[in-house]
């Protein structure tokens, strides 16, 4: 091997064991990664620069301003009460009703504000319903990843491999290219989660919901007692009804539940018809080839800014540095590994294991592969260190790399087994009160269905 490999997977075993250690921060450990990289002189300046203004970055930067602009306005919370409202009457096919729109706003819109505004409503209509929460919370994190599947500016983690097949000379996916596998794979999984998931978590709950129908009695009769003392200054707060301060509400960082504002802000028409407006115009743009994704976002976020539907500051404040930047650096280690000629080694190895067996066994391999590293890492490592192998991988073959890139979109994003996988798990573990066991079980058979249809649609929308 030659000093810059040598160098490069150093840096790269080092950075994975931290990342895996938890204890710093996943953007400062990138960084540190990086700036190693230029400083043994594995990658250049320019390739450091190129990383540091990718179109995944700017597109990124851009979608998270204008995500930000249709919170502040208050359209996704005015979006997800008024939903609740109408469902509520319906009972528990309600609350999923209200899932399942969760997790089709996540195709366009980061679904940690999403789940962090929904979560506290399905938690108290739930128990207005006299049903444990735990039966919807995990659900409804795991419906919102599912939808971020479905389109390439659902995930960050989409846009990265998309980046990161570009820089390897791949033409890069169109917005709505990748629809049809990714709404395959969360039909599956939200099917799986209605009829089996719900029901696993139902076997460990009962007890809760025997819990909440005595505190709703206890509840009302506190109530009527309290209206026949005719103490109306000191009203009992019944069950189901919003608590303003309980849980918090806002986004969620990268690895932490700490969140931050109101996010379910007051609903303001002008602001937020605008705002609805810009975005429509960005991903129609980029849906019909007009603009890239990256030149369509920029500008949108720009246009919030001269319109004042946000000041300056307030577009500063929704960039979520911290998530751009562990990108940016997990970029700098992913093209140290192309350029260093590792991916090379690492798919000449696997291609000596599953050659006799075809690109069809080399799909299935790279997805589970691709799984269960997510399971311990960040999407963005994930896909910067599975993305070049994969590309390899394919050309290796002789066929298109495609259905490989698409295979690494889907199982990068696919972390359902721990409540650390993802910050939305993260969320509802803390709220709820999962063990980690409760996400074990409902999680590992749902990353084995979606595998499963996976590897049903890809080869079928993305032939070999």
């Amino acid at each position: 091997m030659t000093f810059d490999q040598i160098a490069a997977l150093v840096v790269l075993v080092a950075v994975v064991g931290v990342l895996i250690h938890g204890r710093a921060r996943a953007d400062v450990v990138a960084l540190c990664g990086a700036a190693a990289l230029l400083l043994l002189g594995v990658v250049r300046p320019v390739e450091v620069q190129a990383a540091f203004a990718s179109p995944a970055i700017i597109a990124l930067a851009g979608l998270f301003v204008i995500a930000y602009a249709i919170e502040l306005t208050g359209l996704l919370g005015l979006m997800i009460r008024q939903a609740t409202r109408l469902c509520a009457r319906l009972g528990a096919r309600g609350l999923w009703l209200v899932i399942g729109m969760c997790g089709a706003l996540g195709g366009f819109l980061n679904n940690t504000p999403v789940v962090v505004l929904a979560a506290p409503v399905v938690r108290d209509v739930a128990k207005s319903l006299e049903l444990s929460p735990k039966r919807f919370l995990m659900p409804l994190s795991h419906v919102s990843v599912l939808g971020g599947l479905m389109t390439l500016i659902g995930t960050s983690t989409n846009l990265l491999v998309n980046d990161m097949a570009r820089n390897a000379g791949q033409p890069v996916f169109g917005i709505f290219e990748i629809t049809p596998v990714g709404l395959v794979i969360a039909s599956a999984g939200a099917v799986w989660l209605y009829f089996v998931g719900a029901r696993q978590l139902g076997r460990s709950v009962a007890a809760d919901e025997a819990e909440a129908r005595r505190l709703k009695a206890e509840a009302e009769a506190s109530a009527a007692l309290a209206s026949r003392r005719r103490f109306s200054l000191f009203r009992l707060p019944r069950i189901g009804e919003a608590r303003s301060n309980e849980d918090g509400s806002g986004d969620a960082h990268l690895g932490d539940v700490t969140l931050f504002g109101a996010a379910d802000r007051p609903f303001q028409l002008r602001p937020a018809l605008t705002a609805l407006a810009i975005f429509i115009v960005v991903v129609a743009a980029a849906g019909l080839g007009l603009a890239p994704i990256a030149a369509s976002a920029f500008a949108g976020a720009v246009a919030l800014i001269l319109l004042r539907i946000l000041t300056a500051d307030q577009a500063y404040a929704g960039l979520r540095p911290d998530i751009l930047l562990l990108i940016a650096g997990m970029v700098v280690i992913g093209i140290s590994i192309e350029v260093t000629g590792l991916a090379q080694i690492g798919a000449d190895r696997l291609i000596d294991v599953i050659r006799p067996m075809g690109p069809l066994a080399a799909l299935i391999i790279l997805y589970g592969v691709t799984l269960f590293a997510t399971e311990l890492l960040s999407n963005a490592t994930v896909a910067v260190l599975i993305t070049p192998i994969a590309v390899a991988l394919a050309e290796s073959f002789g066929v298109d790399p495609r259905p490989f890139l698409v295979a690494v979109m889907m199982a990068a994003s696919a972390a359902f087994a721990t409540p650390f996988g993802y910050q939305t798990n993260v969320l509802v573990y803390n709220m709820a009160g999962y063990s980690y066991l409760d996400f074990v079980r409902v999680g590992v058979p749902l990353n084995l269905v979606t595998w499963a249809a996976a590897m049903v649609a890809i080869p079928i929308f993305f032939p070999f």
